[in-house]
């Protein structure tokens, strides 16, 4: 009789796989058939991920934005989006906001993919950072995770006391030396924010974000935002940290996007020894004092300005073993009049372990 069972079970647990691997199957051949391609990737805030030979580019849009290529020139763009549907927490959590989600990041970390995303509305801190998993990206089964955190500005002339002093958009994931998530975050406010992760790649119990990196403690008088009058003038946002050789990279974007050939954003980078600094420049100043050197900005004839940033190791080949480090970017395309395409350049370390983009 257990005999029985046992065959029963395993015939009824095969056809259930059978069926969710059809039905994924079949979802993934109705995506394919809505997809096109495209030689000029059409993103803004680019992040990447690479998987069993395809790249995977994930930027803001319409329930997040997919690309695929499998040489990062010919991309394939998905018109549906990553997101089956936007959670509900998020309408709840930022007023406003609908299905225009923002700058993801994406990292691969104990065998699953972690994606999180920015859910807010422009230029007000009540903003929200959400988390999906998934094990694989070729066949995905995302999993919403909720909230990671949170800011909110009740209204733009509450106490200050009620209003958090940071701004939860623009996520990325750092895996320290000892296997600890962390997620660097910010915009504008009081800057760049760092804040340990735990196991599930929430805030860890106790940890409050620390500012890490800005433009100013104190602004200089007659400084105005040109695209917010809540935002104020410290622009700073869009921070990656990549480790290498011992350094922790702190990549930021200055300056101002989203205002096609208006926009000025630049990137500038700073590194420290410790994932939570302090971080400096390669004049020594530190990131928290407005110290910042720059990686790249518009050159006013192809781009006229670059930012939100993301640095990788690219895979190597039988055919190249050499170690190759990938810095992306969205830049502002002067020949498509400031529409935001996606740049590719590979860093040249220098002597002394700074990115030289080639």
């Amino acid at each position: 009789m257990k005999t029985t069972r046992q065959l029963l079970s395993f015939l009824l647990c095969t056809l259930v796989l059978s069926a969710i691997s059809q039905t994924a199957d079949a979802q993934q051949r109705r995506r394919m058939m809505r997809s096109f391609k495209t030689d000029t990737a059409m993103v803004h805030d680019p992040v990447m991920a690479y998987e069993n030979g395809t790249y995977y580019l994930f930027s803001t849009g319409r329930k997040l934005q997919l690309m695929t290529s499998e040489d990062r020139k010919t991309w394939r763009f998905f018109p549906d989006g990553v997101m089956p549907e936007v959670p509900e927490w998020a309408h709840e959590a930022v007023p406003g906001f609908q299905d225009h989600v923002w700058a993801p990041d994406i990292i691969r970390w104990h065998g699953r993919w972690w994606l999180s995303y920015s859910c807010s509305t422009f230029g007000k801190n009540t903003s929200a950072i959400g988390l999906m998993s998934t094990p694989t990206l070729a066949r995905p089964e995302w999993k919403d995770l909720g909230c990671i955190i949170a800011s909110n500005s009740p209204e733009p002339n509450a106490d200050k006391s009620l209003r958090d002093d940071w701004n939860a958009i623009d996520p990325c994931f750092v895996i320290d030396d000892n296997d600890n998530p962390w997620m660097v975050y910010g915009s504008f406010w009081d800057g760049i924010q760092l804040v340990r992760l735990d196991s599930t790649m929430h805030v860890a119990a106790g940890q409050k974000p620390q500012t890490i990196a800005r433009r100013y403690k104190t602004a200089p008088p007659g400084l105005e935002n040109p695209t917010s009058k809540w935002a104020g003038v410290n622009a700073i946002e869009a921070p990656f940290i990549y480790k290498r050789n011992g350094w922790y990279y702190l990549f930021a974007s200055w300056d101002y996007c989203c205002r096609g050939e208006k926009s000025s954003y630049n990137v500038v980078v700073g590194r420290s020894r410790k994932v939570d600094g302090p971080y400096c420049d390669r004049n020594g100043k530190k990131m928290t004092e407005g110290g910042g050197t720059l990686v790249i900005e518009g050159d006013k004839k192809e781009f006229e300005a670059a930012g939100h940033c993301a640095v990788y190791d690219l895979p190597t080949t039988l055919l190249d073993m050499r170690p190759r480090t990938l810095f992306i970017c969205h830049g502002y395309y002067l020949p498509m009049h400031g529409q935001s395409i996606l740049v590719q350049r590979e860093i040249e370390w220098s002597k002394d372990g700074w990115p030289v983009l080639k």
